[in-house]
């Protein structure tokens, strides 16, 4: 329960003061969280010597990662409850519109796939506003208090978050009647996933969207909500990503080996392009460290 309690004073702090002094605050506990965090920022400066393949001193650009979780948090827990349609005009540029009309035109439903970048949270609220409500994956957190408090803002715009063990089932319902189902691609959280090739290394990346997508004949759609210089927003679509059709109607492995690889590779341009923005707080292409669902911080 002790996080529960954290996570409400949070809340409560950031809804009471103006945003950019909860934008401070969040920078200040940030930046406790870097100098204490050893295991946190030894990962997070790994993962960045990954993604710039160098061995160069990375202590700047991790203690931007630190960050922008922060900012991250006070923006979901602010805007849950303030979200508008001024808003999203004033501060949410959005990219590539018309992948998520061809995407939507196909009436197969629309698996949107993105990562821990940017806020994906935020960007979940946004698409519920601008009349799109989406049915999210999430991975639940031990503690049912925090679970729920973060399952309530979620649902605040009109997101539906269901659980990873319940969400076969509901997602192949909602993309069955052309709905859109959204997940996290550059995580494996089950074990369950297909190792390629990420930012260069072998890895374990999750297989959902790409089953999701041959079951139903779904549209996969690479989605991000990236942060701006000035903390405004880019909601960005990339090119769709369209399954094979089998009339046999069985999955063959390698043409999902395929389908996994090519979203892998977009999600991976994205992180090279904003690399201080991916919320990856494990060291990525550890196994062991991977295994450890630790969602207290990592929010799905």
């Amino acid at each position: 329960m002790f996080k529960f309690y954290i996570y409400k004073l949070g809340q409560f702090l950031v809804k009471r003061l103006s945003l950019k002094n909860a934008y401070r605050l969040a920078m200040f506990i940030s930046d406790l969280h870097y100098m204490m965090s050893f295991r946190d920022r030894r990962a997070v400066k790994n993962n960045l010597k990954v993604i710039f393949n160098s061995d160069a001193d990375m202590s700047l650009r991790a203690r931007e990662v630190f960050r922008n979780f922060g900012k991250y948090l006070v923006e979901f827990f602010r805007f849950a409850n303030e979200l508008d349609d001024q808003f999203v005009r004033e501060n949410v540029k959005v990219i590539n519109r018309h992948y998520l009309d061809e995407a939507i035109a196909k009436e197969k439903g629309v698996v949107l796939v993105t990562a821990h970048l940017g806020n994906w949270e935020l960007g979940g609220l946004v698409l519920g506003m601008m009349g799109y409500p989406v049915l999210a994956i999430t991975l639940s957190h031990k503690e049912r208090p925090v679970n729920e408090l973060f399952n309530k803002q979620r649902e605040s715009r009109g997101v539906v978050a269901v659980p990873i063990k319940q969400a076969v089932h509901k997602c192949l319902n909602a993309l069955k009647n052309n709905k859109m189902v959204a997940l996290l691609a550059d995580r494996d959280f089950t074990s369950s996933g297909e190792v390629v090739k990420f930012l260069g290394r072998d890895v374990l990346i999750p297989k959902g969207a790409a089953l999701f997508a041959y079951k139903t004949g779904a549209t996969i759609l690479p989605t991000f909500f990236l942060r701006e210089d000035d903390n405004t927003f880019s909601m960005q679509f990339e090119a769709p990503i369209y399954p094979s059709v089998l009339n046999s109607g069985q999955i063959e492995h390698a043409e999902m080996m395929v389908l996994i690889q090519q979203y892998a590779n977009v999600i991976e341009k994205k992180i090279r392009q904003y690399p201080t923005q991916w919320l990856m707080f494990r060291e990525f292409w550890d196994a062991k460290a991977n295994m450890i669902a630790d969602i207290d911080e990592r929010i799905v």
